[in-house]
């Protein structure tokens, strides 16, 4: 199964009378969503489902990608790794998952798929992480097949 982490793109600070879920892209996020879309596009299966937090932020970068997604309110800001886990049914879905969501939850979980320990990853703002889970010699392993930086694109 590949499990793709992209993480939403620069979003403004929060602003009085506002909440974290209504937090809009900047110009320079909208470009990084728009930068890392075309190369997402260009790799990802038409199968791929794609999930999303419900916060304003996720939802703007997605929209980059032109592809039909699902909110899911399990993996919003204060979302877990079980949660965004759970959403993606790792390692189990029979097709790739791409999770466009937040920190610290996404450095989290690539940190626990890739050494089984909750350490605090940083992962950028509009990067990719393209994680693939496989059965080699009999054991599981989960093996990093990307990472990407908007700023590199």
């Amino acid at each position: 199964m590949d499990l793709i982490l992209w993480r939403h793109a620069e979003a403004e600070l929060l602003k009085e009378g506002s909440t974290d879920l209504q937090r809009a892209l900047t110009p320079k996020g909208e470009r990084q969503a728009l930068r890392m879309a075309d190369w997402l596009n260009h790799r990802l299966a038409a199968s791929t489902r794609v999930l999303v937090s419900p916060a304003l932020r996720t939802r703007s970068t997605a929209e980059a990608l032109g592809r039909e997604v699902r909110i899911v309110p399990s993996i919003a800001p204060d979302a877990s790794v079980d949660d965004l886990l759970a959403a993606a049914r790792w390692p189990h879905a029979s097709e790739p998952v791409l999770l466009i969501g937040h920190q610290p939850t996404l450095g989290l979980l690539a940190a626990r798929l890739m050494t089984g320990q909750d350490l605090p990853w940083s992962v950028k703002k509009a990067a990719v992480w393209w994680l693939r889970s496989r059965v080699r010699d009999g054991h599981s392993e989960v093996v990093l097949q990307a990472m990407q930086s908007a700023d590199f694109l």
